[in-house]
């Protein structure tokens, strides 16, 4: 499976809005409980930024800056109480794209990344496995389209082979690039030799995914962008592949990378300035594993609508979700707050539609959709993924809210998981803000069990 760190710059919408939106119509009726809770230390308030955690067989590794804004790599293990902790040489500055993330290779070295919005590369790697006192930074992976690196981010392929991807170039205008580890050699090699995505100077692609369906099958969706105006994205597309290498449209032609605006298989050809924005772009499946795309864009009247675009047998057909009285204005660039979120669809047991969303005028909550039609014609119990305490801002400090970074592996025990938790104000578009500043808040690890 795709590592979910793929996902970070995503869901970075709904961790800076402060809203936890991790609500599955599978969440169990009984409120979870906190099992554990470990302090890992102050971390810098200022602004959010995302933080990592993974848990890897009876070790947890976690990446985040601290109050001084240095980013640290702690290390425990699954029955210690304690972290150890170390600094690496990287000072954030004021800018929330600058998440860092994290992986561990087949010989359990440790690879660590971010800092970076269109900045050379920042890279670390230990030389003994599992030890972080051992990480060395790595100047360069291939040596080439190393120098204006943006969203970093680890994933495995079909067959668990370490990948990296990364934009090269700026928002805007940028290509997507994906490296290979050998873990024999211990060298980085590019998995694919040009770009995924090709802007050709004149726009880059936001995508989502790789999402894997029951078969093994990876989907991805993207959006253009024209410009560092989030208003300027654009026409809505996809792609998917079995191997991360050899790509092609739904219909099975293959494409010829790299993927550009005129060759891209666009499912709903949004124009600059119609409401679709990067970072809502989801992907999910119906009963039948057919491919589902929620996003949103105006409607005729402008109102902003939460649309499902699903492949069927002539394509794509396009379906209005919603029905809300509200648009929402965006425009500039930098970190903006997320006032519409949503999950992709799922399909249940029972052949049920579900579609998580959060609304500033309608709330939140779960719908049940009409298979066909993709309708609401129903609502189902947002029941908590998280205990009722944990949304609450402990801070005094105005504008503070909660910030989660959710595990990119996973615990080999039933019903167990783990969630990093801490707090800052909200984003700034980037720019530093004038003193004074919030106190540092406390960086927290919870471990939690399912009832």
């Amino acid at each position: 499976m795709v590592s979910p760190e793929l996902f970070i710059r995503f869901l970075a919408a709904a961790m800076f809005a402060g809203c936890l939106l991790s609500i599955a119509a599978s969440t169990p009726a009984a409120e979870p409980k906190v099992v554990q809770t470990l302090e890992v230390g102050p971390v810098w308030s200022g602004h959010p930024v995302g933080f990592a955690l993974l848990t890897s067989g009876k070790r947890q590794l976690i990446a985040f800056y601290d109050a001084e804004r240095r980013m640290t790599v702690g290390s425990r293990g699954l029955a210690e109480n304690h972290w150890q902790l170390v600094r690496l040489p990287s000072v954030l500055g004021w800018d929330s794209h600058n998440y860092v993330t994290l992986a561990v290779d087949q010989h359990a070295q440790i690879h660590v990344s971010g800092n970076m919005h269109s900045r050379p590369l920042i890279y670390f790697r230990t030389t003994r496995p599992d030890d972080i006192t051992s990480f060395q930074q790595i100047p360069a992976m291939v040596g080439r389209n190393e120098q204006k690196c943006t969203y970093p981010a680890f994933l495995h392929g079909a067959q668990g082979e370490l990948i990296f991807t990364y934009r090269d170039g700026r928002s805007g205008s940028g290509d997507q690039y994906f490296n290979l580890w050998n873990p024999t050699t211990a060298t980085w090699g590019r998995l694919i030799e040009s770009p995924l995505f090709a802007g050709c100077g004149k726009m880059n692609a936001y995508f989502a995914g790789p999402v894997q369906d029951r078969t093994g099958v990876f989907h991805v969706c993207w959006v253009w962008r024209n410009t560092p105006d989030c208003e300027s994205n654009h026409d809505l597309c996809y792609a998917r592949s079995k191997d991360l290498v050899h790509w092609e449209r739904s219909d099975s032609r293959p494409y010829t990378l790299p993927i550009t605006l005129a060759t891209a298989e666009i499912v709903d050809p949004v124009p600059p300035g119609g409401g679709i924005v990067n970072g809502n772009t989801k992907i999910g499946f119906d009963g039948e594993d057919c491919p589902v795309i929620a996003y949103h864009k105006f409607d005729a009247q402008g109102q902003t609508q939460l649309y499902n675009a699903r492949r069927e047998s002539h394509g794509w057909k396009i379906y209005q979700t919603s029905q809300w009285n509200y648009r929402w204005e965006f425009h500039g660039g930098g970190t903006i707050r997320f006032e519409i979120g949503f999950g992709p669809v799922q399909a249940e047991p029972d052949g049920t539609l579900t579609q998580i969303y959060h609304h500033p005028k309608q709330g939140g909550g779960i719908w049940r959709l009409d298979p066909q039609t993709f309708k609401p014609i129903g609502r189902l119990p947002s029941r908590r993924q998280l205990p009722q305490e944990f949304s609450r801002v402990q801070s005094t400090w105005p504008e503070m809210a909660v910030r989660t970074a959710g595990d990119s592996g996973r615990s080999d025990q039933p019903g167990v998981r783990y969630l990093l938790r801490w707090e800052t104000l909200p984003p700034n578009r980037d720019r530093p803000r004038p003193a004074p500043y919030p106190p540092p808040s406390m960086l927290r690890l919870y471990e939690i069990r399912d009832e």
